[in-house]
């Protein structure tokens, strides 16, 4: 396989799924295959440069079993021991390939960072055989998330990273990554949400209806006028605080007040009485 970044290759994020492999893959093949860019006849073999990683890219990342050999060691396949081989001299070569541990990315939702969960990850390493040979065994490991955990935490496993003949296996880390909310964004151990709200609801007032990330209908009443960029705080609300037993941050609700696009002359003239009086009292 070619030398170089998959993910960076193919423009997606470590965290990229199927479908944004394909899509990704697709227009890039199109911007790319030799056979579409004959008005570039001096650049064909830039196109087929390009055309080629791409392809090693995508065979890679959409292959589950292959994908993870790349995210755990950086490459693949993977480069064995050559063994055996003789230098000119007649002496035996043995070229062994150093591993440092290993960091691997581990994606969690954020109900699953605030309630806690158990993941299992199948992982392939390599470990030298009977004869000292470069082999790769599956195995199946169980990881435990405590609520409250951020992005970036590092979960080691002592030794269940490769192994080198006459070496001990290295270790593996898992770092844990958050995966994008559609509702709330994570800003330390508070919740942040951007709440819409009408020009009148930001008048008279509204209740909110919202489900918590642990699946709770939470009621919130906004009874003061709300401006825009005026932030409402709701205490213990937020991810737990994952070395403080009990405690959580706060949820704090954004207010994005949409104003009408357009008023008739009839509802300016009494919206202007209203707030002309209000003014007064």
């Amino acid at each position: 396989m070619g030398i170089g970044d998959y993910y960076k290759i193919l423009k997606v994020n470590r965290d990229a799924t199927n479908e944004d492999l394909k899509k990704s893959y697709k227009n890039l093949a199109m911007k790319w295959h030799p056979d579409k860019n004959n008005q570039y006849p001096l650049r064909k073999q830039e196109f087929e440069a390009k055309f080629k990683k791409i392809s090693e890219a995508y065979d890679v990342l959409s292959d589950p079993k292959k994908r993870q050999i790349y995210d755990l060691y950086g490459e693949y396949p993977i480069n064995s021991n050559r063994i055996g081989e003789e230098n000119g001299d007649g002496s035996n070569l043995k070229e062994d390939v150093a591993v440092d541990v290993v960091e691997s990315c581990l994606v969690c939702t954020l109900e699953e960072l605030y309630k806690g969960c158990r993941k299992k990850v199948n992982i392939i390493r390599t470990v030298p055989d009977e004869f000292g040979k470069l082999k790769c065994i599956e195995e199946i490991l169980k990881i435990d998330i405590k609520p409250g955990w951020k992005k970036g935490t590092k979960i080691t496993f002592p030794g269940k990273g490769n192994q080198q003949p006459g070496s001990p296996p290295s270790d593996l880390i898992f770092v844990v990554n958050e995966r994008p909310h559609s509702s709330f964004k994570r800003d330390g151990n508070d919740l942040v949400m951007i709440q819409k709200i009408l020009l009148l609801e930001s008048l008279v007032g509204k209740t909110l209806n919202l489900r918590t990330l642990d699946g709770r209908d939470l009621t919130i009443e906004v009874t003061d006028i709300v401006k825009p960029g005026d932030e409402l705080v709701v205490p213990d609300e937020g991810m737990p605080v994952a070395k403080e037993l009990n405690k959580k941050g706060n949820l704090r609700i954004k207010f994005d007040v949409m104003f009408p696009s357009r008023l008739t002359t009839h509802q300016k003239h009494d919206l202007r009485m209203i707030l002309f009086d209000a003014d007064d009292n």
